[in-house]
Formats: C-alpha cells, structure tokens, sequence
C-alpha cells in the first residue's frame, strides 16, 4: 500500500506554482513567518504517522527548516534533491526562481551543502532528468554520486518523462523515481511499472498537478469528492494512490489543514473516467502558471 510523504517545495521559499497555496500561507512571508509555517506542517505530518519528508536544495531555506526540526524526529526519512540553485533570493517576483545545471561541479557543491544540514539522507535524488541531460555521458559524476555510498535516485518533468526513467534504469545506479503522475497527466505510467518492476522504489509528485485538482478539478472529480465526502484533492491523491506501481504520494500541503485534507486521499477509493490530457498539452499549462 502506498504510504504519504510530505513535499515542502511549498514551504521553504515565499513562492512557487501551486494554485490555492497563497491563502494556506502567512499573510507576510519573511524567513521566521515560512519558518515556523514549515515546522508547523511538519508537527502535523509526525502527529498523523507521516514518517517521510522531501526537500531539494531549490527549495529555498526548506533544507535549513527541517534541519532544525529534524532532532527528536530521527525516525523520519529525509530525501532530497540536487540539480537545482535557488536563485530567487526570497523575492516572490524574481524572473527566474531557480537555474538547473547537472555537472560535477554542481553536484559536489551541493551534496557539500545538503550533507552538512542533513546528516542523515536516506535518499539523494538528481532534480528534473530529462533524457538530453549531461548525466548519461558523464561518468565522473556518476562516480561521484555513488562515491557518497548514499543511496541514488532521480525525479523527472516535461512531457518526455518515461524516456528519462527508461534510460536512467539502464544506468544501473538508481534505487528510486520521483516522476509527476496524475489524471490529467499519465504519460510516464508504464514507464513507472518498469521501474517498480525493476526494483525501484516510486514516489509521485505533483498528484494534484500543481494545485489544479484541487481548485479546478474537472466536473468527474468534483461528482466523485461530493459522493465520498472528501476534497478534490483527495479523490486525486487517491487516483494515484491506486496505481499497482506507486510505492509512494507526496503532499505538497502548505497548512495542517491542506495536509489532512490530503491524507484523506489514502482512505477512499475512486473511480473516474480516463481525465488525461495529451502531455505537450499539460506540460505547456503548467509552464503558464504563474508562481506566487
């Protein structure tokens, strides 16, 4: 059975794309404001059993956030990201939020970073592959990468996901995929039974695409919420949840409230119609929202 995850890509920088995250927020988001909002979220997934939580090095201050909250809390396992740089400097309305780069150089800046925050990662993941990354022909970083004895995975975006994890399972390095998956995007979806198949553990992200399953889910999900007395966004978590290959769902919950909501996605079962749209299509919608 799949078990819940806390993102904080919502939680440890003053933006990001997530529709109907601005209201779960404060209404001033300076550092000890997203703080104590983080470590709010996080008593509440320790309290409700949630035993793993996600973070990246892009994710503004969320590394340093849970760093502080992690003593008293060792049982959790702690996943992270690199491949991204923050970039935005606690701007909301900077142009550019983060820049990716997977090189060498990158990677050991970053584990250098992550490693001395996070003394215990149970997971190190490269941010965002894409089949044309420099990756794939750069044996030194793959050397490094397993050099650090920590066990490897990778996330994927874009509409060309299940060529990612395809060749990325070919490395051989890996031991877990964090790929987007929901109903309006299934794309990557025999690619991850592969990957499960294979061994590899799978963990979805982006189950509510961003937010738009839960403030404008289409008229199926909507029926469905009604008849089980949940949220949009459970029935979508729960579309996920569902799937044979998914070993893992990340909440990107901004509030208790949210997380709760969420959770609930875990305890009903769903059936909707085929919702998917073609992945060009979905990729472009998400690369239009606005980041706040």
């Amino acid at each position: 059975m799949a078990q819940l995850a806390l993102g904080l890509a919502s939680l440890g920088r003053p933006a990001y794309i997530n529709l109907g995250r601005e209201d779960a927020l404060p209404r001033v988001r300076d550092v000890d404001a997203m703080r104590a909002q983080c470590h709010l979220v996080l008593d509440e997934a320790y309290e409700m059993g949630i035993r793993w939580v996600d973070a990246a090095r892009s994710y503004g201050l969320a590394e340093q956030f849970l760093s502080e909250w992690l003593p008293g809390h060792e049982d959790v396992t702690v996943s992270s990201k690199w491949g991204y740089a923050y970039t935005a400097d606690w701007r909301p309305d900077a142009e550019v939020h983060e820049v990716k780069e997977h090189s060498l150089a990158r990677f050991t800046r970053q584990w250098a970073e992550t490693s001395a925050l996070l003394p215990k990662v149970g997971l190190y993941q490269v941010h965002s592959l894409t089949a044309d990354s420099p990756l794939f022909t750069d044996r030194a970083l793959q050397e490094a990468m397993v050099a650090t004895g920590v066990p490897l995975g990778f996330s994927t975006s874009g509409p060309n996901q299940a060529d990612a994890i395809r060749k990325a399972l070919d490395l051989g390095i890996f031991g877990s995929v964090q790929s987007t998956w929901n109903v309006l995007e299934t794309s990557a979806a025999a690619a991850l039974g592969e990957a499960h198949a294979a061994g590899l553990t799978v963990i979805i992200k982006e189950g509510m695409a961003n937010g738009r399953l839960a403030v404008r889910a289409p008229e199926p999900v909507v029926a469905q919420a009604k008849e089980l007395g949940v949220g949009t966004d459970a029935v979508a978590l729960a579309a996920v949840a569902q799937q044979p290959w998914v070993d893992v769902v990340l909440s990107g919950a901004a509030s208790p409230e949210q997380l709760r909501s969420n959770a609930a996605g875990l305890t009903v079962e769903v059936v909707l119609p085929d919702l998917s749209e073609p992945a060009e299509q979905y990729w472009a919608t998400r690369s239009a929202l606005s980041w706040n």
